[in-house]
């Protein structure tokens, strides 16, 4: 995926890093898929966004919703209980001006 704002990607199994710095008026969604071999993550958020709307979404290996979350709220939270395999990460992103940091992470 070519997005139109150029994040910084690390896609290891079972350690997952996105931070774009400096994003300004972009409307985007870019999707990965990581590999984790666990049922459940650890997500990292530590966004600063000024203006529009970021969200991240989580989906396991049997394409079910397990996090879905605005990436203004910073701490760390818990996908729900999934299948292990290949995850989907979905980053959408609308009007956003700001920097977006995150890191998902086998539990």
């Amino acid at each position: 995926t070519n997005p139109r704002f150029q994040p910084e990607v690390s896609n290891l199994p079972d350690n997952f890093q996105f931070q774009a710095t400096g994003v300004t008026n972009a409307t985007d969604q870019v999707q990965y898929t990581w590999q984790n071999s666990g049922t459940q993550a650890d997500v990292n958020q530590a966004s600063s966004v000024t203006n529009g709307t970021a969200t991240l979404t989580i989906r396991d290996a049997n394409n079910t919703q397990v996090y879905s979350a605005d990436l203004r709220n910073n701490g760390t939270f818990q996908t729900q209980v999934g299948a292990s395999g290949n995850w989907t990460i979905i980053v959408a992103v609308s009007d956003l001006d700001g920097t977006l940091n995150f890191r998902v992470q086998k539990r």
